[in-house]
């Protein structure tokens, strides 16, 4: 199954999809040093995201987010990609900065978690 998404940020990239329905806050949840999300009672409290496409509806909190996706991108635990139903101009420039293929417009129910995903320049598919 392919989808086409609106491209947020350029690239290609394959990976297991770990997926959120919550929102996914990065400052504070996300540590640039272990790829780890840490935060009580969401569904990837405890998972990492390194090497994965992360599916997620949108991102909340801090502006510092764009930096954390950069620093994860430069310990070498940034996810392989971004898929969200709508994206902020700050998970933008992150994923811009992170060299993160990014694209949003996409109704993340449809994927399956676990599923190999490849990212490409808009267009998302599922093996």
């Amino acid at each position: 199954m392919t989808v086409k998404g609106r491209l947020i940020a350029k690239g290609t990239a394959t990976g297991p999809l770990l997926k959120s329905e919550a929102p996914m806050g990065f400052f504070g949840h996300l540590d640039p040093e272990t790829g780890v999300y840490r935060e009580a009672g969401h569904p990837l409290d405890g998972k990492c995201v390194r090497g994965a496409v992360l599916a997620f509806p949108r991102a909340k909190g801090s502006t510092v987010g764009s930096y954390i996706l950069y620093a994860l991108r430069q310990t070498g635990n940034a996810p392989a990609a971004m898929v969200l139903r709508e994206c902020d101009t700050i998970t933008a420039v992150g994923a811009i900065i992170g060299k993160i293929p990014a694209v949003d417009q996409v109704d993340i129910s449809r994927l399956k978690e676990g599923s190999e995903v490849t990212v490409a320049d808009g267009d998302v598919t599922e093996a």
